[in-house]
């Protein structure tokens, strides 16, 4: 007996399914949508690089795109922020400050592996772009948008590759000046009796360093708490001084004098110990460690001679050439100076008699001025119908200028300018660990008023041939630590 079995019933087939997500399997044959996606992608990318991958392409192209991405901009928030609530660790970090002085050679590895991040997603941006154009499959656009799309992705990636490129040159900018300038890996000496005392050396190196004198002498002082800020300006023909201990105090237990020498003399006067020191004496046997340490023997000796007038330590100098001053100013857009009385510009009378409007070679006008470099520099130079002492003033005037000129937004936007103008500016024996306290106690001080003393005879009553040491000392002293007032009972 045979067994008739049931029809079996089968499930109709279903066909199969194809993804029609327009960015990933778009429809090849609509001119609109892949003009539109393309216009989409190229955006995508510009946004989120790595993103037209990750919807169109490459999934693990776009996460690395992404993975980059993501953590550069948590890096420069991370650093903004830094640089907001803790700017000292901050650029000590990034500086490579916080390396031990045995191993200062690898402290520019920081700012290399950061110049290195910046040129590295330049260039990753760069790749990405070439391989959207790819996705975008420019032949199945409409006619315009296949000249639109790839010149607004070149567009788009010249700018991001540029700010990632520029990123990189401000950071190797910054390891050049500071390589440059701040050299010294010494051991930071602390704040003495509450100051960090620098002294400050101006003077134009182009008239030849045999006969070089520094026109401009002054000792900044920095309360290492506050941030407050004292310029005490030294005339530089002030003589008959005393030296702090040291080799120029064993030549000059009382005071310093001038030598009548038609062969190689030198007069009282501070700024003759340049002169003295280097061109008259040995002065490497002098001071011998002077040019290890980043400084002169001429330097060291202007250093002991400000400590024992002003009876205060003074470790550091800075040397500030006039030629880079001016590039400093014009790197800075110009300061703001209000003059009180017209001066000439120029080097001064050829011959006995002449007059200034024979032999200058322009004007500044009194009144408020936006002075570039060059005129700012012969504002701090000239002294024909002025006195030295006019000019201390008005180098004094200047300084302020230049400090409040000094704002981030300045340096931000002038960076490039005011790094190289710095290198060229500046030459120094501070060590590279201070910097992170330096640069705390420069924002500190940007909040408060400049004091400034002159040891002049219309200043602080100061004789220039015969300085009363006590008194002057005692006029410092009143500055740095003035008396509080008792409490009202």
């Amino acid at each position: 007996m045979s067994v008739i079995s049931a029809p079996r019933h089968h499930r109709p087939v279903q066909p199969r399914l194809i993804e029609t997500r327009p960015l990933r399997n778009p429809d090849l044959a609509s001119a609109n949508m892949m003009t539109r996606r393309g216009w989409w992608l190229v955006a995508l990318n510009f946004l989120f690089p790595g993103s037209a991958q990750v919807l169109a392409g490459s999934r693990k192209l776009g996460r690395f795109g992404l993975g980059a991405t993501i953590f550069l901009w948590a890096l420069l928030i991370l650093a903004g922020l830094c640089a907001l609530l803790w700017p000292a660790g901050a650029f000590s970090i990034v500086a490579g400050l916080w390396i031990p002085a045995p191993l200062s050679l690898l402290r520019p590895v920081p700012l290399l592996l950061i110049q290195a991040l910046f040129i590295a997603y330049a260039v990753l941006w760069i790749v990405l772009t070439i391989d959207t154009l790819r996705l975008v499959k420019l032949v199945k656009a409409k006619p315009l948008s296949r000249i639109g799309i790839p010149v607004l992705a070149l567009v788009l990636v010249a700018v991001s590759s540029s700010a990632a490129a520029y990123g990189a040159q401000v950071t190797g900018s910054t390891r050049d000046a500071l390589s440059t300038i701040f050299g010294s890996s010494a051991e930071v000496v602390p704040p003495s009796d509450g100051y960090y005392n620098i002294l400050l050396l101006g003077a134009d190196s182009g008239e030849g360093r045999d006969s070089m004198r520094f026109d401009s002498i002054s000792v900044v002082s920095v309360n290492s708490d506050t941030g407050a800020t004292t310029i005490t300006g030294i005339p530089r023909d002030l003589g008959h001084f005393p030296f702090s201990e040291g080799p120029m105090k064993t030549l000059y237990p009382d005071v310093h004098t001038g030598k009548s020498d038609p062969n190689c003399g030198w007069g009282s006067g501070i700024n003759q110990l340049r002169t003295e020191v280097e061109v008259c004496r040995d002065g490497d046997s002098l001071y011998p460690d002077a040019r290890d340490n980043n400084s002169e023997p001429g330097v060291e000796a202007t250093k002991d001679a400000a400590e024992g007038l002003l009876g205060i330590e003074i470790p550091y100098y800075v040397f500030i050439d006039m030629h880079g001053f001016a590039e400093m100013v014009d790197a800075l857009g110009g300061v703001d100076i209000t003059v009180d009385e017209r001066l000439p510009e120029g080097g001064g009378p050829r011959y006995s008699g002449e007059s200034a409007e024979e032999w200058a070679s322009g004007w500044i006008e009194a009144g408020p001025q936006h002075m570039d470099g060059d005129t700012a520099q012969w504002y701090a130079r000239s002294r024909y119908t002025t006195s030295d002492f006019d000019r201390m003033r008005r180098q004094r005037q200047l300084q302020e200028a230049m400090i409040a000129q000094f704002t981030p937004q300045t340096v931000l936007t002038r960076y490039q300018g005011v790094a190289a103008a710095t290198s060229n500016l500046m030459q120094t024996d501070l060590p590279q660990g201070l910097l992170p306290t330096l640069a705390d106690l420069a924002l500190k001080a940007k909040e408060q008023p400049v004091t400034t003393i002159e040891l002049t005879p219309d200043g602080a009553g100061v004789d220039q041939d015969k300085p009363n040491v006590a008194a002057v000392q005692e006029v410092i002293r009143a500055a740095l630590h003035p008396p509080t007032a008792e409490p009202s009972p």
